[in-house]
Order: structure tokens, then C-alpha cells, then sequence
């Protein structure tokens, strides 16, 4: 298939912060690609350097083999993560405006039944939620019926069910051919929706794959939590020969109020129960878990902090949403070179 984005070696420093260090990728026609990464870490800047609202310092960015900013902008969808319509427009007068801008827009109808707001059309942007504001924000981005959309974190703030119409709409127009380049702190959201997932961290692309194989190589194994009333020693999941089934876990983690199988088979699951049982424990809850793209995350993530300082992060540093070392997630990406429309009064 074809490269439609492309970045080669790109590099981007603010001052004493490397924003990015040496990035390169690729995104297929058609291809959902998912970067993901803690904030800070760079997406919003690769975004800008993509799209050509930011130059890179080093490397190069190509959209169908020529650069940024020689491509036809018609031909380009971009959701910065702040973008602020006028206040005193309706959700129907905005992607109206929009739609206006493009000699082959799409019905801005259709695309408020898209983004899920058939019935808040003519609501004034102030007025609406949260949530419905962010639809109305993609609805603005695909309005134009692009051929590359860019999308940083799309469904920030909307509901789970709007956030579901969102993903739907989103495969709908990858079906359909477009090419995808979105960022998430959502890993479910990335897991359904990428063909490919990236993960940037401290400006590096320190991994990239298929959701799949991802969680294959570095999601790590199945794991039981037991919620118990007290701290459990492990010592009493060893030496019990007489068990009908082994607890085989490959790592066993007891701590306040828990106590965590790692690698263990589902058929232990039994074993550990009467061992609770017959030392007279209680215990609240057991939880299964799977590996999936969040375990895979916190991984990369703390194997990248190791690389990086030679300390492991903790889980709540390392966690998508967590705390920025430079505000780089928080830049705008082509607001100020969107023409806005004049507010209307009512």
C-alpha cells in the first residue's frame, strides 16, 4: 500500500526541551494509526509538524510525498485538542460556515446526524455540553470531506454513547478511504480503533504495531486479584502438595488488602479459594484480567523512563493521563490559521 504521511528523523526542541528526537513513521491510505503516549510526551508537536503548522527542526514530514504545506489544504481534516468556535452560532451555523469554505463539502445535515447532534442543531455553541461541543469540533474537522484526518484526542469529555458514535464515525470514513492519524489517552479507544498503535515517549517512538501484537509482546500475562479484609502472607500458596490443582503463577505479590497472581491459570482459580478458605481469610472480590494495550502501555512507558532517568516510574506517573513535564499535549494545532466566522446575535 501507499504511504500518504510520512515523518523521517524529525526532531523539534523549545528551548533546552526536545519536544521530539529523531521521529519516523508512516500511515497507509486508508489506515487508522493511534499514537498514544503520556502527556508531554510529543504527539501534539508530531501532529503540528505532520499537518506543517509547526517546522521541524531536523527530519522531514510529507503528506503524498510533498510537504505539508504544498498539499491542497481541502484535502486535509485536523481536530486540534483546543479549538474555541464562536460562542453565539448554532451547532447547524458553524459546520453551515465550514462546509462553506470547501467547493465539495459534505451536507453539514448529514454530518450533524454523524457526530450524534441531529437534535441540537440549532443550539448555540455556548449552550451546549462538554461533550457536544467536542462532537461539534469533529464534525467541523470532516465537514470538508478530507482525505487525511488528523485528529488529537477526539473524544475528550464526550460520554460513553457519544463516544461510541464517534468511533463508529470514525471507522465509517477509514472504510470509506480515509487515512487516520488520531491521538488518545484512551486505550480501549485505541485497541478498537488503530490497524497500527505508536507510543511516544519523552519525544521518542519508542514502539509501534498492531494493537495485538503490542499487548503480545509486552502486555505480560493473565492476572488475579484477590481483594482480601487483611494483608496475606504468599507463603500460604507454596509447599501445599496435596492440592488437586498446582498454583502456578509465575510471580505471587501480596500488599494491603490484595494480593496478585501473576501468570496464573484460570484453573488455579479454585485452589487459591480453598486456600483462603481453609486459613480463614475473607476476601471482598476476585478480578480477572487479560493483558490488553494499557498493561502494554505502562510497560513501554516505564521501560522508557528506565532508559531514560534509570528509575521506574510509578503506575500513577505512567498512567496515559498523567502529569506533563512541558505542556507540549496542550498546543493548539491550526487554530489560528482557521478562519473563524463572525458571532451572531439572538
Amino acid at each position: 500500500m501507499t504511504a500518504v504521511v510520512e515523518a523521517a528523523g524529525l526532531r523539534k526542541t523549545y528551548g533546552e526541551t526536545v519536544a521530539l528526537e529523531d521521529v519516523s513513521l508512516s500511515v497507509e491510505d486508508g489506515e487508522i494509526f493511534g499514537l498514544i503516549g503520556p502527556n508531554g510526551a510529543g504527539k501534539t508537536t508530531l501532529v503540528r509538524s505532520l499537518t506543517g503548522t509547526t517546522v521541524p527542526d531536523a527530519g522531514t514530514a510529507r503528506l503524498w510525498e510533498r510537504a505539508p504545506t504544498a498539499v491542497d489544504k481541502g484535502r486535509l481534516g485536523v481536530l486540534p485538542q483546543e479549538f474555541s468556535p464562536p460562542d453565539r452560532l448554532s451547532a447547524r451555523e458553524l459546520l453551515e460556515y465550514y462546509a462553506g469554505l470547501y467547493d465539495d463539502a459534505r451536507d453539514p445535515e448529514r454530518v450533524l446526524a454523524d457526530v450524534g447532534l441531529a437534535d441540537a442543531g440549532e443550539t448555540w455553541y455556548e449552550n451546549l455540553s462538554g461533550g457536544q461541543k467536542r462532537r461539534v469540533c469533529v464534525g467541523s474537522a470532516i465537514v470538508n470531506d478530507p482525505d487525511v484526518l488528523f485528529l488529537d484526542e477526539p473524544t475528550t469529555g464526550i460520554d460513553p454513547a457519544g463516544r461510541r458514535t464517534v468511533w463508529r464515525l470514525i471507522e465509517e470514513l477509514a472504510a470509506e478511504g480515509t487515512t487516520v492519524l488520531l491521538t488518545t489517552h484512551d486505550m480501549a479507544e485505541a485497541e478498537r480503533l488503530a490497524d497500527r498503535v505508536g507510543l511516544l515517549a519523552d519525544g521518542s517512538l519508542v514502539a509501534s504495531g498492531p494493537p495485538a501484537t503490542l499487548i503480545e509482546n509486552h502486555g505480560g500475562s493473565s492476572r488475579l486479584t484477590v481483594e482480601t479484609a487483611t494483608k496475606v502472607s504468599t507463603d500460604l500458596f507454596g509447599g501445599l502438595e496435596d492440592r488437586p490443582v498446582e498454583i502456578d503463577a509465575t510471580e505471587i505479590d501480596a500488599r494491603d488488602g490484595s494480593i496478585v497472581f501473576e501468570g496464573v491459570s484460570p484453573t488455579a482459580i479454585e485452589a487459591i479459594v480453598d486456600v483462603l478458605e481453609a486459613e480463614e481469610i475473607g476476601y471482598t472480590s476476585l478480578t480477572w484480567a487479560e493483558p490488553d494495550l494499557e498493561r502494554a502501555y505502562l510497560a513501554l512507558a516505564d521501560d522508557a523512563e528506565v532508559a531514560r532517568t534509570g528509575r521506574s516510574k510509578s503506575l500513577a506517573e505512567a498512567t496515559p493521563g498523567g502529569g506533563s513535564a512541558d505542556g507540549d499535549d496542550t498546543d493548539g494545532i491550526g487554530t489560528a490559521d482557521r478562519d473563524q466566522p463572525t458571532e451572531g446575535s439572538r
